[in-house]
């Protein structure tokens, strides 16, 4: 089922911070499949860690999924890549998952950055000046595509029209090392660009 803008701009501020939260405790999902293979185990069922068996390419929160009905991003040059953004560590400190950011994030933060996403909208209408960005399209409404590694905060200069395709945006990145709402990285004053 496809998520309309209109079903996610009605979501509360608390609704999409619980959200945010679950999404960032992806890591701690386990899978059927017995760790280091690619098929179940004859007449067990026995949970692995998810990030310790061999899943095929394109599958897990925040890829872009074979079957998925919208387009993969396109390759540009002139973007940070999400596989520069999504390779954070986490630790828990005082009942929290908070972000661990190597030398090449820390690298962008206050610096003016382009990042092509797929928007998730966190207004009502039309025209949006709050909104998600996420590495993967959103496809279900009950589905975040990734956890807060994938999606990144973006407040634009002046209202943008919302789209189901891929965008670009340009502005000011901040990488948020202990955010109220669970979020990574924020993109202030941003424009879309071509």
């Amino acid at each position: 089922m496809n998520i309309s803008a209109c079903t996610v701009s009605k979501a509360s501020p608390l609704l999409l911070s619980l959200l945010l939260a679950a999404g960032g405790a992806h890591a701690q999902l386990s899978s059927p499949l017995p760790a280091g293979s690619g098929k179940p185990a004859a007449g067990k069922a026995t949970p692995a860690p998810l990030g310790s068996i061999d899943l095929p390419a394109g599958q897990g929160a925040g890829v872009h999924g074979a079957n998925s009905p919208f387009a993969p991003l396109a390759p540009r040059g002139d973007v940070v890549p999400w596989s520069v953004l999504t390779d954070v560590k986490t630790k828990n400190e005082k009942n929290r998952i908070l972000p661990v950011f190597n030398e090449s994030q820390l690298g962008m933060n206050g610096k003016v950055q382009r990042i092509q996403g797929f928007m998730m909208p966190l207004e009502p209408g039309k025209k949006q000046r709050h909104f998600l960005l996420s590495s993967v399209p959103l496809t279900c409404s009950f589905c975040l595509p990734g956890g807060p590694e994938s999606m990144v905060e973006v407040k634009t200069r002046t209202p943008v029209d919302y789209s189901m395709e891929a965008v670009v945006v340009e502005g000011r990145l901040q990488v948020l090392h202990d955010d109220s709402y669970g979020l990574y990285y924020r993109i202030n004053d941003a424009v879309t660009v071509k």
